[in-house]
């Protein structure tokens, strides 16, 4: 059965950058990332998610950082160098880039905003985004996501040791 193609794929294609499609079942309502990497059976690590927020400009920012983590917001607005960015409201993603809550990919949205990649991703070879379709996954080069949204590798996320120490 041949796949419908979502925008991101379509860009990649345009591009000719090689991607791998994973797909999984959404009926049960699991969507979040660390359920997506266990349905198409990967490792959580190579797992990210994208995440949409707005700057104290009103300026809109995109965050693709591990399934597991948190985005660290103070570390977020200083990559964008606001004061402050908020998480969008669920109901104004798709108003911004195209795209629904737990389908939304960092690539093809409505415009190019400024992208941030976690530096965690250094570490891997390919990751794994949203195709721009829930249900879908893309699998691709870090230097090739990178290329394809303009984004910047910084230090987004959340330390587990310094929360649980209580330092901050």
């Amino acid at each position: 059965m041949k796949q419908a193609k979502t925008n991101a794929m379509r860009l990649l294609d345009r591009e000719g950058i090689l991607y791998d499609v994973w797909t999984y079942e959404n009926n049960d309502g699991k969507i979040d990332g660390v359920s997506v990497a266990k349905k198409i059976g990967k490792d959580p690590k190579t797992v990210y998610k994208t995440l949409v927020t707005k700057g104290s400009s009103g300026t809109i920012y995109v965050f693709v950082i591990p399934v597991e983590a948190e985005l660290d917001l103070k570390k977020a607005a200083k990559a964008a160098q606001e004061k402050k960015v908020e998480l969008l409201p669920v109901h104004e993603i798709e108003k911004h880039t195209g795209y629904v809550r737990g389908g939304c990919s960092p690539i093809g949205m409505k415009k190019q905003y400024a992208t941030f990649i976690d530096e965690t991703a250094l570490q891997l070879k390919k990751i794994i985004v949203s195709a721009g379709k829930i249900g879908m996954q893309i699998e691709l080069c870090v230097d090739d996501l990178q290329k394809m949204t303009g984004a910047k590798l910084v230090d987004l996320v959340k330390e587990k040791e310094k929360e649980k120490d209580g330092h901050n």
